[in-house]
């Protein structure tokens, strides 16, 4: 999943005047798993208990948060969300780390699960999560909203982009590779996990911007040398533990025939909710870049930014 904090709502990908009235569900994380996500869905299956009774629809606002959180608590411990389909996309994201995360009533090692399961309530398909998604990013987002925090990033990468054929690594969701993909390019998105790497591939077919997409870790890349124009690395190296980012950078260099590009967020602490293990400035940059003996630049905009040329 893309993560920031991101004034527009996001599109919908179902009928406005067909949604149902929300419901409350109940996710029960962390405990006996449930049927199987369908194929291309990533993470664990998350045992899913909804209510029978349709709760009333919140108060809803198009900016900020609204008075009431989407994702709750109840007596029992299991998380409540009220969320339809005209609403879910990865701003999702944003509404589990500030009301789930922050507060102290998940723990950040289950925030994948949780966002896993509840669209997979809302959305069983991922189509409606994908349309919406990336209808939010194309437009700016929601005021502070994950998808207004990654739209510039999303803007700033797909400038960068270079040649045919790009390849994208820890894809996450694939919501950068969709977008280069339908700016024309040639896409092949890797992601550590499986069944996160099949789906974007999956949703690609029915959006008609197919992406090619691989299982593999960005420490060993199953591609060919130089097979790829342009190799990004956007919002990866922060997962990794120091010492590991040099050796990514390698791995992209090696794949790569003219560009490398890698973008990270700057934060005083690593975000936890996130899965962040470390911090990055400029001058981390600077030696990263400086090490490989190339020309690269590095600057700052929506986080920092290095980019390394293989052929001037």
């Amino acid at each position: 999943m893309s993560r920031g904090r991101a004034d527009r709502p996001g599109g919908t990908g179902a009928d406005p005047g067909r949604i149902p009235a929300a419901r409350s569900t109940r996710l029960i994380v962390g405990e006996e798993p449930g049927p199987a996500l369908p194929a291309g869905a990533p993470g664990r299956s998350t045992r899913l208990i909804v209510g029978e009774k349709p709760s009333p629809a919140p108060d809803r606002i198009t900016t900020g948060r609204s008075a009431r959180p989407r994702l709750r608590l109840d007596a029992d411990g299991r998380v409540e969300h009220d969320i339809r389909p005209a609403e879910l996309s990865n701003d999702l994201a944003g509404w589990i780390a500030d009301d789930l995360v922050a507060p102290g009533h998940l723990d950040p090692a289950a925030f994948e699960e949780t966002f896993v399961a509840v669209v997979q309530d809302v959305d069983p398909g991922w189509t409606v999560f994908y349309r919406n998604t990336l209808a939010a990013l194309a437009t700016g987002g929601a005021h502070g909203g994950t998808n207004a925090g990654m739209a510039p990033v999303h803007d700033r990468a797909a400038a960068l982009a270079v040649g045919p054929h790009v390849v994208e690594l820890g894809c996450c969701f694939g919501f950068l590779s969709l977008r280069l993909a339908a700016d024309g390019h040639r896409v092949t998105a890797v992601d550590l996990v499986p069944g996160t790497a099949r789906l974007p591939a999956h949703v690609s077919e029915k959006l008609g911007t197919p992406v090619t997409t691989l299982a593999g870790n960005a420490l060993a890349v199953p591609l060919r040398d130089a097979s790829a124009d342009t190799v990004f690395a956007v919002h990866l190296l922060e997962h990794l533990p120091r010492g590991l980012d040099a050796a990514v950078l390698t791995e992209m260099l090696r794949v790569a025939r003219q560009r490398v590009v890698v973008a990270v967020p700057f934060e005083d602490e690593p975000a936890p909710a996130w899965g962040h293990v470390r911090t990055f400035d400029l001058d981390d940059l600077h030696a990263l870049g400086a090490a490989t003996g190339l020309p690269y630049a590095v600057d700052e905009h929506h986080g920092g930014w290095l980019t390394v040329e293989k052929r001037t």
